[in-house]
């Protein structure tokens, strides 16, 4: 074995050559990296949602389809910060597009299943608001006037009506947390659309619940009085935001972890769904089992066909399309990307090394926990804790992946003498025992997201540690000075916290 760059690159293909040189450059064009870390320090004293909008279709007598529109907005003026910033201006504006994006030609209709899918606005600061959309039916109403009490609405009859969505764009990924809230916001328009605004209003005063917390809601209901509802975060807020089995039933394993290596490059993939849920979760899923890094690029769950041109950028990105769209992206000049057809579970064009990229023992053991999940927990039930424990365990999975891959790397941390932690690149890359994770590091160090999970770690002063640095202390704890890193300690570590043990 060998542990010199030189060596390493040799025998390269062309093509990860090309990708190397597109990670270099985009690093340099961006030196302020998210991290899950930074993220959650700047929502704290944060307002739960930060706007709330219904946008409906409308249409000139002249004109042939209709174009979405914001008809109401609570609060009716954004805050100070956001009026002053032109990036945010630019985001209201395509709310809409976002909130209706497919390209249908919409007409009244008298049944329509309700929707429940979220879409990711990305500043040129990085920062994201996440906006979480309800599509429904605009009701009949007919006045009730009553001499007791408020004028009340009543709904009537069902004719053919568009569709209205009910949008709440917050800064918080919690996509089961603004579900339950647009479920509360459906059960009062049914009543009366006067009920909404009040009931956001509510929501908004409502403290900023911190992971594992409960907060409550107190609001007026006719016919039930006043209401409590309870907003719950969970523990692990890295899981809020997501969906696994919604994943795994699109996508084998081998394809799921071909997915995964392209994004860890930061290439570009590109997900096809036939509906917006779908889009919505499979894209926060693939995030997801990046932590502990974080996703830095063009990332767009859900992208307006009007708005398709954008796949030809040639910076990194993960896009969802609907099916609908697929006639018109594959008139685009798109090259060198993995676009990725979630309802047939297939790719339709790829790179073609995707299976190459990971390390080969460590992938291996990756894909043989996932294949047995089920086995897993339904051998473990009683001994996991949690309401998702599928969530858990695919966690688990892939963090003591990259435990085994980037988990030694406070062992190459120095501190000056002013008191500054300073990262030593090749000492840490050439000290893996393994020439395929050193292979697999030349490329990874380069990208954006191994630079902001370095920095955010030569920048941190406190001892907070998430669930990464909890399991990279205790692998390095459980190396013997003598003993070189073992491949199957992922199965083996993973088997013990799981109470389950591999079969020989």
């Amino acid at each position: 074995e060998t542990s010199g760059n030189e060596s390493d690159t040799e025998n390269q293909p062309k093509s990860q050559h090309r990708g190397l040189l597109l990670v270099q450059s985009a690093s340099k064009r961006n030196p302020h990296y998210q991290t899950l870390e930074r993220d959650l320090i700047e929502l704290q004293e944060q307002q739960l949602f930060e706007l709330f909008v219904v946008v409906s279709l409308h249409k000139k007598a002249s004109d042939v389809k209709y174009t979405p529109q914001i008809i109401q907005q609570f609060p009716s003026k954004p805050e100070h910060r956001f009026r002053q910033s032109k990036d945010t201006e630019e985001r209201l504006k395509v709310i809409p597009k976002f909130c209706f994006p497919d390209p249908k030609d919409w007409f009244p209709a008298s049944d329509l299943k309700s929707e429940t899918f979220s879409f990711v606005l990305t500043g040129e600061d990085g920062s994201r608001w996440f906006g979480y959309c309800k599509k429904l039916l605009v009701p009949y109403y007919i006045r009730a006037v009553s001499v007791t009490g408020p004028v009340a609405f009543q709904p009537e009859g069902k004719g053919k009506r568009l569709p209205e969505v009910y949008c709440i764009v917050s800064r918080l990924g919690c996509f089961n947390l603004f579900s339950k809230i647009l479920d509360e916001v459906e059960k009062r328009r049914e009543l009366s659309p006067a009920l909404v605004h009040p009931f956001m209003r509510s929501v908004m005063e409502a403290p900023f619940p911190a992971p594992g917390r409960t907060i409550t809601v107190k609001s007026f209901l006719p016919g039930a009085g006043n209401e409590v509802m309870k907003l719950c975060r969970p523990s692990d807020s890295r899981l809020e935001h997501v969906d696994f089995e919604c994943l795994f039933k699109c996508l084998s394993v081998s394809h799921m972890i071909r997915v995964f290596a392209s994004l860890l490059l930061e290439r570009r993939v590109i997900f096809v769904a036939d509906n917006l849920s779908t889009l919505s979760k499979c894209g926060h899923a693939a995030v997801a089992i990046l932590y502990p890094f974080t996703w830095q690029h063009t990332y767009i769950p859900v992208l307006p066909t009007s708005m398709i041109d954008i796949v030809c950028s040639p910076t990194p990105f993960l896009i969802g399309i609907l099916s609908c769209s697929l006639p018109q992206l594959q008139d685009l000049p798109v090259e060198e990307v993995l676009i990725v057809d979630l309802c047939a579970d297939k790719f339709l064009q790829e790179v073609s090394d995707e299976e190459e990229i990971l390390p080969h023992k460590l992938q291996a053991a990756l894909v043989q926990i996932l294949e047995e999940r089920n086995e897993i927990l339904s051998h473990e039930q009683s001994c996991i804790q949690g309401d998702m424990p599928l969530n858990s365990l695919v966690s688990e999975a892939f963090v003591h992946f990259f435990v085994e891959i980037v988990g030694h790397y406070s062992l190459h941390m120095n501190v000056t003498e002013k008191g500054e932690r300073v990262f030593q690149r090749e000492p840490f890359r050439k000290s893996h025992m393994s020439r395929n994770v050193r292979h697999f590091l030349h490329f990874f160090m380069e990208t954006q997201m191994f630079a902001g999970f370095i920095q955010d770690r030569e920048l941190r002063k406190s001892a907070v540690k998430g669930l990464f640095e909890v399991r990279a202390l205790e692998y390095l704890e459980s190396i013997p000075e003598s003993e070189p890193t073992g491949m199957n300690r992922i199965l083996r570590t993973l088997g013990s916290k799981m109470k389950f043990r591999q079969k020989k």
